[in-house]
């Protein structure tokens, strides 16, 4: 069968996902299996973003980057659920794109 994708799935569902995906993570970091853990979180990252409205991220604004304290990103366009743009203070100023779940709005 089949799976659905995050964007196909109802908020109802996207919910079930990621109470699933965090057991399945708690169960991985108590095994001690961190790529495991690693790409569990990844996922719950991605559906939590499709919980979100894309229309609440505005190009040109600067967003504190969840999980990292005192990092930020700035918002260059829109695609999706993702956010393109820069990390602040990186010397690099490589473009990258980020689920809109891991940028924190006031």
């Amino acid at each position: 069968m089949q799976e659905k994708r995050y964007s196909q799935m109802s908020e109802y569902e996207l919910k079930q996902e990621i109470a699933h995906l965090q057991e399945k993570a708690r169960k991985a970091e108590q095994l001690g299996i961190v790529n495991e853990f690693a790409v569990l979180e990844r996922k719950m990252v991605l559906a939590k973003a499709y919980l979100l409205n894309p229309d609440q991220f505005k190009p040109g604004e600067v967003y504190e980057i969840q999980g990292d304290p005192g990092m930020y990103f700035k918002i260059d366009y829109m695609n999706g659920i993702f956010a393109w743009g820069f990390r602040l203070g990186n010397p690099e100023q490589t473009e990258e794109a980020l689920p809109i779940s891991m940028l924190r709005t006031s």
